[in-house]
């Protein structure tokens, strides 16, 4: 039985909650990299368990996703009663009790999938707003044989693509938004990566790109952001030395491959996918990607949803955006954990943060952002940040000094638009002292023994002339067993993580020394000192200790 987070099976409880008071079609709402997948196979599982003759559809729209999806519900329930409807996996299985299925290959077949009591959507952003489109096509036709039939979504953002909130205007088809696990509880809980942001020392010019429906004209678009290519490619490379996976997203299928050929130019190993891309080779590039043969990956509108890739520690933004959706989308393919990942860096050459503020709080009452607006958009001069000419930070828009560099704003300077911004900041809201980063020399992992606790590891680090001490403990419940089992995937430690003490002492073999860690004061005794970041070698250099 697969344990879960404390968090997901509080998502779950929130549904049938909502449902055992009567609701209709609930929505949760869960930063990419937290679980969905979990969340629904467990929701199904249970509810199967309780309802034997329950029907279940899995509605998602690209087939990476019903495999995942599908994995996730064996994890939790190896013998289930499920089946994949998906012509890109190649299986049509339509009569299980459980059903996953990509959206394009079942749109017109709900007479094939029989009644279904209960309708799960992953990316549920991407339901239109009106009765139109392949989704709201299959779920009039399967209400027509099950007018009871419930519909429960899932997703990172519950802004569309091209409207607002999924929970508000009178076509909505989500009724109420009855869980929320947002970027910064994800970080805060130390379940994601934190990032950071810079602003480009250039960026791309929009002021005169035409707007359609509220977002930029595309062909438009590609053309100015083209124009900052070769200065925007080489500040990347400077920017991006230390980082090992870059994702860089661009405003056209022309502008990806001019990216990727500039990047190459640099030296930078760099493959491109888009949606005109064969899918024997998206397979195969990004395999190579995820298994760090390729640096570099641009694309052009195709992986903001549905992409897993746990190494990426920097995401360019080359694609000016006035959608909230599609700006955390981008965002949040950051986000996930991996080795010796400390964070993710967050490049933005297309003004995307300044218009919508700190990703972990979109959507929050502005005056740049309705978030009960039918547009979902943001103005295009909206400006909910600014950047720091000492250190190119992006920081609280009313901020008088940088707490990166030091950088002093006159008193009297106010930045254009301040009236609209409030106190919004760059990639994440909080700020903070920029922490001291220190050479690591050498470092211990101990035994730690205290009278009527488990043992723990003391860890040891010796940095500088001074030593600097933290605690990681197997066994001392949930929480800290899940802080201690994401302590040893970033330092390189391979899973199934260590159960207890005495296991993860007979396998510190695994573990790779960072490099630096960072320090500062403890917020409530600055007497004392937190680590709060670290860094490790390069994969180069491993390879060459070897």
């Amino acid at each position: 039985m697969i344990a879960l987070r404390s968090y997901q099976q509080d998502a779950i409880k929130a549904v049938t909650d909502y449902w055992a008071k009567g609701g209709g079609n609930p929505l949760v709402e869960m930063a990419t990299g937290t679980g969905k997948s979990m969340v629904i196979a467990e929701l199904t599982r249970s509810l199967m368990e309780e309802y034997p003759r329950m029907r279940i559809l899995m509605l998602v729209h690209v087939r990476e996703l019903v495999g995942q999806n599908f994995a996730a519900l064996l994890k939790v329930w190896p013998d289930a009663p499920a089946g994949i409807y998906s012509a890109g996996l190649g299986k049509r299985d339509a009569h299980h009790r459980i059903t996953f299925a990509s959206i394009q290959s079942v749109f017109r077949r709900a007479d094939l999938l029989g009644d279904r009591d209960l309708i799960h959507i992953d990316e549920a952003h991407l339901v239109p707003a009106k009765g139109e489109g392949m989704y709201r096509q299959l779920l009039d036709d399967i209400h027509a044989r099950s007018p009871h039939a419930r519909v429960c979504g899932f997703t990172a953002t519950p802004y569309r693509l091209d409207t607002g909130r999924l929970d508000a205007g009178t076509s909505r088809l989500f009724d109420e938004t009855v869980y929320t696990y947002g970027i910064a509880r994800g970080i805060e809980d130390g379940f994601l990566s934190p990032l950071v942001s810079k602003a480009g020392l250039t960026e791309i010019d929009v002021s005169a790109v035409q707007r359609r429906g509220g977002e930029f004209v595309p062909a438009q678009l590609e053309k100015a952001s083209d124009k900052i290519t070769a200065q925007a490619v080489a500040e990347i490379c400077d920017f991006g030395k230390s980082r090992r996976s870059w994702l860089v997203f661009c405003a056209g299928v022309k502008h990806a491959f001019n990216v990727r050929d500039a990047m190459r130019g640099q030296g930078i190993s760099c493959e491109t996918v888009t949606g005109d891309t064969p899918s024997g080779e998206r397979d195969s590039i990004l395999r190579r990607f995820k298994a760090g043969e390729i640096k570099c990956l641009t694309n052009a509108q195709v992986l903001t949803t549905g992409f897993d890739a746990p190494a990426v520690d920097l995401v360019v933004m080359l694609r000016p955006t006035l959608s909230t959706s599609l700006y955390v989308q981008i965002v949040g393919r950051g986000t996930r954990l991996s080795s010796g990942k400390e964070n993710c860096l967050v490049l933005d050459y297309a003004g995307n943060i300044r218009r919508h503020g700190p990703v972990d709080s979109v959507g929050a009452e502005s005056k740049t952002f309705n978030p009960d607006s039918e547009t979902g958009k943001v103005p295009v001069d909206s400006v909910r940040a600014k950047e720091c000419p000492g250190c190119q930070e992006l920081i609280a828009i009313n901020s008088i000094t940088c707490k990166i560099c030091g950088h002093e704003f006159p008193r009297e300077e106010k930045p254009k638009h301040e009236a609209e911004a409030e106190k919004s900041v760059g990639i994440l809201s909080g700020e903070k002292v920029a922490p001291q980063q220190i050479p690591v020399v050498d470092w211990r992992l101990d035994r730690y023994q205290k009278i009527g606790m488990p043992d723990s590891i003391k860890v040891t680090f010796i940095a500088g002339i001074s030593e600097y001490r933290e605690w990681i403990a197997f066994e001392h419940g949930m929480t800290r067993c899940q802080a201690a089992m994401q302590w040893w995937a970033t330092h390189g430690g391979s899973s199934p993580y260590p159960k207890s003490t005495d296991e993860a002492l007979h396998r510190v073999d695994e573990l790779i020394m960072p490099v630096t860690i960072s320090v500062e004061p403890n917020k409530k005794n600055r007497k004392h000192i937190d680590i709060v970041g670290r860094s490790f070698p390069a994969r180069k250099e491993l390879e060459a200790a070897e």
